[in-house]
């Protein structure tokens, strides 16, 4: 294991990064599959060619049949109609995906001119049973007959996307009008570790990782591909269940089963700020084992 000026650079490279590799060391579920549900109707295809399925995968609730111009989109289809939740209780939508981490998009637009004011439509929204939006007001945030799209990044760890709508008591029924649910490498910035020899040459093996909060306690591992791993990075790190103080541990093992490369660090998830990094990468040279 080559340790030093190395090491040292790696660890401030990965804290200024704010790290929220949180979770993601890619096994971007290469199975992992697209969703776009049109809630509340039928099948369509959008403007820039993507096919949106009819409505499936709620647990309930009832469509919603209100129309009108939509201003701010090119795809006002998708904002037009929807699913409300039920007179009393829930409205839940599952969807099964593979393990991985994923980009959610939930479409809205006020068009029932009754819930043309503040506080009119009130609801609250949770991913994966973690809180997103509280209190939210549709009419509040883009006024009346205006697309919005509220998005966030999650991990699924259980197989399945849950999305919770749930009406505040006083005011009219939570509603969504399409629901979007991308792979989490197609949006989120990604940073590449290159792990090679002195002579250059790729390392064969495999980079395991460990991230452990007081609550919750993750981990995996991803085979290198010509000497590369990748990690997802979030900017939320609380949407995952990462609260608190975060270590997070790497380890690098060839196909021997030697440790190349190791390197931990503790966290603090509240000052995880990199909404404004972009992909990047990051070559580190390790020893052959003896």
């Amino acid at each position: 294991m080559k340790a030093g000026l190395e090491e040292d650079l790696v660890r401030k490279y990965l804290v200024v990064l704010g790290l929220s590799i949180f979770l993601a060391i890619s096994a971007v579920a290469q199975t992992s599959t697209t969703v776009r549900v049109k809630c509340g109707g039928n099948g369509l295809k959008d403007s820039q060619g993507h096919a949106w399925s009819a409505d499936t995968g709620f647990n309930g609730g009832l469509a919603s049949e209100t129309t009108g111009a939509v201003k701010g989109t090119s795809d006002q289809a998708l904002f037009q109609t929807g699913r409300t939740a039920p007179d009393s209780g829930k409205l839940v939508y599952s969807f099964p995906v593979a393990n991985g981490p994923y980009h959610v998009n939930l479409y809205f637009a006020e068009l029932f001119d009754a819930d043309f004011n503040r506080g009119g439509r009130l609801f609250n929204v949770s991913l994966q049973g973690n809180p997103f939006l509280q209190n939210f007001d549709i009419f509040s945030a883009a006024g009346a007959n205006a697309a919005l799209i509220k998005g966030a990044d999650i991990v699924v760890s259980n197989g399945t996307v849950q999305i919770e709508l749930d009406t505040v008591p006083g005011h009219d029924r939570a509603k969504v009008t399409a629901i979007e649910i991308l792979l989490g490498s197609e949006v989120a910035p990604q940073l590449a570790l290159n792990f090679v020899y002195p002579d250059g040459t790729p390392v064969a093996g495999t980079l395991n990782y460990t991230v452990t909060t007081s609550q919750t306690k993750m981990g995996g591992s991803t085979p290198l591909a010509s000497g590369q791993a990748t990690c997802v990075l979030y900017a939320a790190p609380q949407i995952l269940g990462l609260v608190g103080q975060v270590q997070l541990n790497l380890s690098l093992v060839d196909t021997a089963g030697h440790t190349l490369w190791q390197v931990g660090m503790t966290l603090d998830s509240s000052n995880a700020n990199i909404a404004g990094v972009q992909s990047s990468a990051l070559s580190v040279v390790v020893q052959k084992a003896s």
